[in-house]
């Protein structure tokens, strides 16, 4: 599995950006994608991630009301609806896949494929 994050820029505060990232090669339907962000000097965190089926979302408490995660089976799509962006959204967001192997997965953790990271960066 390959993957290509774009969208990241510059924006201010209160702004809306939206993020995409394209997945190539074999994305099962038993696969959660999702969206990481990592931060100068932070450890990545997890943002959202959705599931094969539609309405299978899971957000971070942090973004929960404001960032959107939908994902696009039939064109291996994923995207992240940010609005009302902060400061402390700024980071590099990286999209990933994880191979769903058990009914108890955690959505937050333990990715197998990663793409390479697209930087926002959101000014007061």
């Amino acid at each position: 599995v390959q993957l290509q994050a774009s969208g990241g820029g510059l924006v201010q505060t209160g702004d809306s950006l939206t993020l995409s990232c394209a997945a190539s090669g074999r994305t099962f339907s038993t696969t959660l994608m999702g969206w990481f962000r990592q931060a100068p000097g932070k450890e990545r965190e997890f943002v959202a991630a959705a599931g094969y089926r539609a309405g299978s979302t899971y957000y971070a408490d942090l973004v929960k009301g404001r960032f959107t995660i939908s994902r696009d089976n039939a064109k291996n799509t994923l995207i992240l609806q940010m609005n009302n962006v902060r400061p402390e959204d700024t980071a590099v967001y990286y999209c990933g896949v994880k191979i769903i192997r058990s009914v108890a997965t955690d959505p937050t953790m333990n990715y197998d494929y990663w793409g390479q990271g697209t930087q926002v960066t959101v000014s007061s």
